[in-house]
C-alpha cells in the first residue's frame, strides 16, 4: 500500500484588478461627429498576475488513484446564488475501482452490418475523378433537440465501421487511390527592396523571397527573438554569399526591411478590400481544390484526407525557445515525396518536369504521402482525416486501452511499489520513474540533441530539475513540452523522496541524469510486458479521463446550460492542470474581460431602470415583488453613466434621425402619439425576472473565462479525455453537445456519439 498520496500542484492566481478613466471631451466630441466611435482611453490599469506554488496535504492514502490536481483559485464573486462552484475533491475512495466491470463485460454487443459493399476491386480500378462525382443522398433534416445534436447528422447509409468487429491485422487497407497532395504555387518576385545603411538594395528573386518571410514578420514577438534574428541573417548571409553579386551586407542592425513591410501589410488590406463577388470567386476555386485532393477512395469508400497541401517555404517559428528559430524552412520539391497508392490505381500526376521521389503499395500503414523536412530532419506524412474510419479506429482502440489499463492498475501500482526497494539500481531507478509517470502524468521524456529545444520529460530529469525539501516535498522545475515550463510543489512516498535522494546524490551536479540507466524505450517495453500495448502515454490518457469523470461527478443539479458548462470547464481544467496544459495569457484578454464587465454592467443597469419603472408604476410593487427587490445595483460611477448614455445610444439615436429624415422628405413620416400607453406591472416583472437570468448567464460565462486565462482545455479534451465521457454527460444533463463538441470534432469523435447517458469510464 502506497502511503500518504498528495494532490498535485495548485496554481494560485490574484483576482485581476482593473479600471478606466474616460475622457469627457471625447465623448461630448463622439456628440458631434456622424459616427458613434468609442471614447478614449486615457488611463488602464495594467493586470499583475502572481503565480505561488503550494501543495494541499491529505490524511488519507489511496494506492488506487493518480493523484489530482487540486486547484485554489481567486474568482471573480457573482452575486446571483443559483451560480454554484463544484469543490474538487482530493481524494477518492477504492469503492470506485472496486465496482468497475471487466472490459470485456461492458463492450456492448454490435449487430453486423445489414449492407454489404460488393466488387470493390473493380470500383478502386476507375479513375479517382469519377469515384468522386459519385452524387451523395442528402442528409436527413434533424431537429435542434439534444438527442439529434448528440446523436450526429449521420445519413442512416454511414459506413459505422464501430459496429463492427476489427481486429488488429497487419493489412490496413486493400484498395487506396487518391490524388496526391497539393502543392504551394511558386514564387512570384514583388521588386520591393530593403534599405542597407539607408541606401535601396534590390534582391534576387530567390533572396528576395526568404527576406519577404522576415520582413512580414517585422512586427510580431518572432522578429524581435534574438534567437530568430542570428538564424535568419545566418539563412540570408550564406544567400549572399553564394549570390555572383556583391551586396556587400554584413550587420542586420543596418538592414531597414520596413518599405518590404509595408508592401505586404498593403497587400492585407487590398485582400480586405475585395468585393463580395471576388471572395466568392476565391472561395469556389478553393472549394474545388478541396474536392480534388481533400478525399480518397479507401476500400471502395470516399473518405477524407487530412493535410493534403504541402507546407509552403518559411522562417521555422518553433514552440518556445526553440533553438532552431528563423531558420529557412525550405521548398519541398515532388522528387522528396514518396506516394502510398494502391497497386491498382490510378498514379496521380506530379506537377509538370517533375517526378515523384518513390511510389510504393504498403498497405501496413495508414498515411498517402512522406517526406522529410530539413529543419529537424523529421518525417512528415498526409494521413486521412481526423473523422476517417482508420483515425477514429485509432482513437477508439487508444481509449480502450486505457480502459483495460483500469482493471489492472492497481496491481501494475502494487508491482513498481514494492520495486522501489529492490537493491538493484536500475530497477529502483525504472519504479520510481513509473510512480511519477502515474502519479504526476509525466511524459516519458527523450534526450534531446543540442540543435533541439531543451525539453524534458520523467526519464531525462537532471540534477538541476528537481528539489528535495524533507520530509516528503520534492519541488519540479523544468520545461516540458512546447518549452511549456512545469512547476509542481508535491508531496511522494517515503520511499520515493528517498530514492529521490540517492539518484541526485548519484548525480552530483547539474547537467547530470536523475535516471541514468533507464531510457523511455527500456521502461515502455517493460510496460507491455505488463499489459500488452502499455505505454507511458497510456498512463496519461487513463489517468486523465478517470480524473476527468470523477470529477463531472460535482455537476450541480437542477443547474442553467451556463452552469452546467461553467462545471464540464471546471472538471476538464483539472485534467488540464495535471497533464501541464498551459497557455500564456492573450494580449487581448483584458479587453473582452472589460468588454465582458461593461456587457454586465449594461444589463444590471437595464434592470434596475426597470425597477425604477416598476415602482412608479406601482408603488408598492416591494411588497408585491419581494423577490425583485432583494438585489439592487446603484454603484455605477459617473463616468460609466456619461459612457453609457452618450455613447452607447448614440449610433441609435443617429440612425432613427436618418430614417427620419428620409421619411419627412418622402413625405411618409407620422409623428408619435403624445400620450404612451400605461405599462403594466406584471409585464415589467416579467422583464426584470428575464434581465436576472441574462445577467447571471454573463457573470458565469466571465467566470469561466477568468478561470480559464493560463489552462489550455482542448488539448485534453481533443487527446487524453475519453470523448464518450462527455457525450454520457451531455445526455445525463440536456447539454447541446454543440455547447461541448464543434463540427470538426463531433465529425472526429462521430464513434462515440452513440453511447447512452449511463457509460462510464
Amino acid at each position: 500500500m502506497l502511503e500518504d498520496d498528495k494532490p498535485l500542484l495548485a496554481v494560485k492566481t490574484e483576482e485581476q484588478s482593473s479600471g478606466e478613466e474616460i475622457s469627457l471631451l471625447d465623448i461630448k466630441n463622439n456628440l458631434g461627429s456622424r459616427a458613434a466611435t468609442k471614447p478614449r482611453i486615457i488611463a488602464n490599469s495594467s493586470t499583475k498576475r502572481k503565480i505561488k506554488p503550494e501543495y494541499t496535504d491529505s490524511d488519507s492514502s489511496n494506492d488506487d488513484l493518480p493523484l489530482l490536481a487540486q486547484r485554489v483559485s481567486k474568482s471573480p464573486k457573482v452575486s446571483s446564488k443559483k451560480l454554484n462552484k463544484p469543490t474538487i475533491k482530493s481524494s477518492l475512495s477504492n469503492d470506485d475501482f472496486e465496482s468497475d466491470v471487466a472490459l470485456s463485460a461492458r463492450v456492448a454487443k454490435t449487430k453486423p452490418r445489414i449492407k454489404t459493399e460488393t466488387k470493390r476491386s473493380k470500383s478502386a480500378q476507375k479513375p479517382l475523378s469519377k469515384l468522386l462525382t459519385i452524387p451523395k443522398k442528402p442528409v436527413k433534416s434533424t431537429a435542434s433537440s439534444t438527442k439529434s445534436s448528440v446523436a450526429g447528422d449521420n445519413d442512416s447509409d454511414e459506413y459505422k465501421w464501430w459496429l463492427e468487429s476489427n481486429g488488429d491485422g497487419s493489412i490496413k487497407w486493400n484498395n487506396l487511390s487518391h490524388n496526391g497532395v497539393l502543392f504551394p504555387p511558386e514564387y512570384e518576385p514583388h521588386g520591393q527592396p530593403i534599405f542597407y545603411n539607408g541606401k535601396p538594395v534590390y534582391l534576387e528573386p530567390e533572396i528576395e523571397e526568404l527576406v519577404g518571410f522576415y520582413a512580414a514578420l517585422l512586427e510580431t514577438d518572432h522578429a524581435k527573438n534574438k534567437i530568430f534574428q542570428k538564424n535568419f541573417f545566418k539563412e540570408f548571409t550564406e544567400m549572399l554569399d553564394k549570390s555572383e553579386k556583391n551586396y556587400g551586407i554584413t550587420d542586420i542592425s543596418k538592414c531597414d526591411f520596413s518599405s518590404m513591410h509595408r508592401y505586404f501589410n498593403k497587400l492585407k488590406e487590398e485582400k480586405k478590400l475585395l468585393t463580395k463577388d471576388e471572395k466568392q470567386v476565391l472561395k469556389d476555386e478553393k472549394l474545388k481544390i478541396d474536392n480534388a485532393y481533400g478525399t480518397c477512395i479507401l476500400d471502395g469508400r470516399v473518405e477524407k484526407v487530412g493535410n493534403f497541401r504541402i507546407e509552403p517555404p518559411g522562417l521555422f517559428r518553433g514552440r518556445g525557445a526553440h533553438p532552431k528559430a528563423g531558420c529557412y524552412k525550405k521548398r519541398v520539391l515532388p522528387e522528396q515525396i514518396t506516394i502510398n497508392i494502391g497497386k491498382d490505381a490510378v498514379i496521380p500526376s506530379p506537377p509538370q518536369g517533375h517526378s515523384w521521389g518513390k511510389v510504393i503499395h504498403d498497405q501496413t500503414v495508414t498515411w498517402l504521402a512522406m517526406w522529410k523536412e530539413n529543419i529537424n530532419d523529421s518525417i512528415k506524412y498526409v494521413f486521412l482525416a481526423a473523422g476517417s474510419s482508420i483515425k477514429g479506429q485509432s482513437d477508439l482502440k487508444k481509449y480502450e486501452k486505457a480502459r483495460t489499463l483500469k482493471t489492472c492498475v492497481s496491481k501494475i501500482r502494487k508491482d513498481y511499489t514494492s520495486d522501489l526497494v529492490s537493491n538493484n539500481i536500475a530497477t529502483k531507478q525504472r519504479s520510481t520513474a513509473m510512480y511519477l509517470i502515474d502519479r504526476l502524468a509525466l511524459r516519458a521524456g527523450n534526450e534531446k540533441g543540442e540543435d533541439q529545444a531543451d525539453t524534458v520529460g520523467c526519464c531525462s530529469l537532471r540534477y538541476e530539475h528537481i528539489e528535495l525539501a524533507p520530509p516528503k516535498k520534492v519541488v519540479f522545475d523544468f520545461l516540458g513540452k512546447d518549452s511549456i515550463r512545469y512547476y509542481n510543489e508535491v508531496e511522494v512516498t517515503t520511499q520515493v523522496f528517498k530514492n529521490l535522494q540517492l539518484f541526485k546524490k548519484k548525480a552530483k551536479s547539474s547537467g547530470n541524469m536523475i535516471f541514468d540507466l533507464i531510457n523511455p524505450a527500456d521502461l515502455n517495453k517493460h510496460l507491455s510486458n505488463l499489459m500488452p500495448g502499455l505505454s507511458a502515454k497510456v498512463f496519461r490518457t487513463y489517468n486523465a479521463s478517470f480524473t476527468f469523470q470523477k470529477q463531472l461527478e460535482a455537476t450541480p443539479k437542477g443547474a442553467s446550460i451556463p452552469e452546467l458548462l461553467l462545471s464540464y470547464n471546471r472538471a476538464n481544467r483539472e485534467v488540464a492542470i495535471l497533464c501541464n496544459h498551459q497557455k500564456a495569457v492573450t494580449k487581448s484578454f483584458d479587453d473582452q474581460m472589460h468588454r465582458m464587465t461593461d456587457k454586465i454592467n449594461t444589463l444590471k443597469y437595464t434592470r434596475q431602470r426597470y425597477l425604477d419603472q416598476l415602482l412608479s408604476v406601482q408603488p408598492k410593487a416591494n411588497k408585491i415583488y419581494p423577490n425583485l427587490f432583494n438585489i439592487t445595483y446603484n454603484d455605477f460611477s459617473k463616468e460609466w453613466l456619461i459612457k453609457y448614455h452618450l455613447e452607447s445610444n448614440l449610433k441609435q439615436e443617429l440612425k432613427e434621425c436618418d430614417l427620419k429624415e428620409a421619411n419627412i422628405i418622402k413625405g411618409k413620416y407620422t409623428p408619435e402619439n403624445l400620450l404612451s400607453e400605461t405599462a403594466i406591472a406584471e409585464k415589467i416583472a416579467q422583464s426584470i425576472e428575464k434581465m436576472d437570468i441574462r445577467i447571471h448567464a454573463a457573470e458565469t460565462v466571465k467566470v469561466d473565462k477568468d478561470e480559464n486565462k493560463t489552462t489550455a482545455l482542448g488539448t485534453s479534451k481533443i487527446n487524453y479525455i475519453d470523448p464518450r465521457i462527455s457525450i454520457a454527460w451531455c445526455k445525463k444533463y440536456d447539454v447541446p453537445i454543440d455547447k461541448i463538441f464543434n463540427r470538426t470534432l463531433k465529425e472526429k469523435f462521430k464513434w462515440a456519439l452513440e453511447v447512452d447517458s449511463n457509460w462510464t469510464f
